[in-house]
């Protein structure tokens, strides 16, 4: 076999199917026959860009597709961590109000502070000790006077077996009219 010559850029095609003397005949040999071909490079118009092809479309989208299901993802994992970072913070506040109430507890269980508690909230004296009020000019007394809270206000609202038994009451009896009867053919014949 023949061996074929190299192919690449820059290098023209074989002359397939004609004769030599033909192929040199046109132009005067090979000068000729270079200046007379026209150039195979591919013409680019101004103002054109490269242009999408079909695999770099897919790729497109394939990466649109990816961001798109990872920022969902992302933002779900945002959310949750800003719920954590919340439900966390909750327990520390709330780990601090019980280790108040139980020293709270605890003070209320020393005779001492029960009785400092009465003396400042009660205005109460321990027998011997002599209690003073220092009254103004006005005739109200000066400084932090100790006020017990309302009693609590008797509800008026009835239990609910009270209202059952009310309502079975009154549905044996009549009803009342509303309104005064009148026969409706003397209302049609005074129009």
């Amino acid at each position: 076999m023949a061996s074929r010559p190299p192919r690449g850029p820059g290098r023209r095609p074989p002359d397939r199917g004609r004769r030599p003397a033909e192929r040199g005949a046109r132009g005067g040999g090979a000068r000729g026959a270079a200046r007379n071909r026209t150039p195979r490079t591919a013409t680019v118009s101004a103002g054109t860009g490269p242009q999408l092809t079909t695999r770099a479309i897919v790729l497109l989208s394939v990466v649109l597709l990816l961001i798109a299901s990872y920022t969902s993802t992302l933002h779900a994992w945002w959310e949750q961590r800003s719920e954590n970072q919340a439900t966390k913070a909750k327990i520390v506040m709330q780990k601090q109000q019980i280790l108040a109430l139980e020293d709270q507890k605890l003070r209320w269980e020393d005779p001492a502070y029960v009785k400092q508690q009465a003396k400042e909230r009660f205005g109460w004296v321990i027998p011997g000790e002599v209690g003073y009020r220092v009254i103004g000019t006005d005739g109200n007394v000066k400084g932090d006077v100790p006020t017990l809270d309302a009693p609590p206000t008797a509800t008026s609202e009835t239990e609910w077996y009270d209202k059952l038994w009310g309502s079975v009451k009154e549905s044996g009896k009549t009803p009342k009219p509303t309104r005064p009867t009148t026969d409706p053919d003397k209302v049609l014949k005074k129009k």
